[in-house]
């Protein structure tokens, strides 16, 4: 049976990520969950308007994307605790600058996406950012045959539920392929 939860979003988990931004000169990283694909060239993010981070972002218009691994929880979770106003978050990493030159890169991060801004959406406690991903890199421990795979990347991710960061499991299947069976079968709607 069906239990009611109220309106509760369950599209969790997601990957935590290290969204980076040059701001004031500097720059700055901060934890973000509410990361997604908006198309296969393009990120969005929703970020709380009193995120100091948010200000490098419309300043220079460019952000970075960085993907932790596990053995990054500590310093991940750090960089949410915080505020670049107070903390130089930067210093626990090796910071690095792609073609963008203004969307600071994470060397620790095993997948890291520099993007340009192309639109933000005013909500009213928030901003979604929308990037178009100009450049991507990756560590090459992490990659078969040029395809990233994800569990030798160990993403960190994030259940807003029970608050709680979580560890990719293993691949079930292929997509556009384990169904295919039942389309041959012809299964009704």
């Amino acid at each position: 049976m069906k239990k009611q939860l109220g309106a509760k979003n369950c599209l969790y988990p997601l990957p935590t990520v290290l969204v980076g931004a040059q701001v004031n000169g500097k720059p700055n990283f901060i934890t973000m969950a509410h990361v997604g694909i908006v198309d296969p060239g393009s990120v969005s993010m929703s970020m709380s308007k009193s995120h100091y981070t948010n200000q490098g972002i419309k300043e220079n218009g460019t952000f970075s994307v960085n993907i932790p691994g596990t053995k990054l929880m500590k310093e991940t979770d750090y960089c949410g605790l915080v505020s670049g106003k107070k903390e130089d978050k930067a210093k626990m990493f090796k910071v690095f600058y792609g073609a963008l030159k203004t969307a600071p890169l994470i060397e620790e991060c095993p997948i890291n996406m520099e993007c340009e801004l192309t639109h933000t959406f005013d909500f009213e406690s928030h901003d979604i950012f929308v990037g178009k991903v100009v450049e991507t890199y990756s560590d090459e421990e992490v990659l078969d045959s040029g395809v990233v795979n994800f569990a030798k990347v160990d993403p960190l991710l994030f259940v807003m539920n029970d608050r709680g960061y979580w560890s990719l499991g293993r691949k079930l299947g292929s997509a556009w392929s384990v169904g295919m069976e039942l389309k041959r079968k012809k299964v009704p709607p």
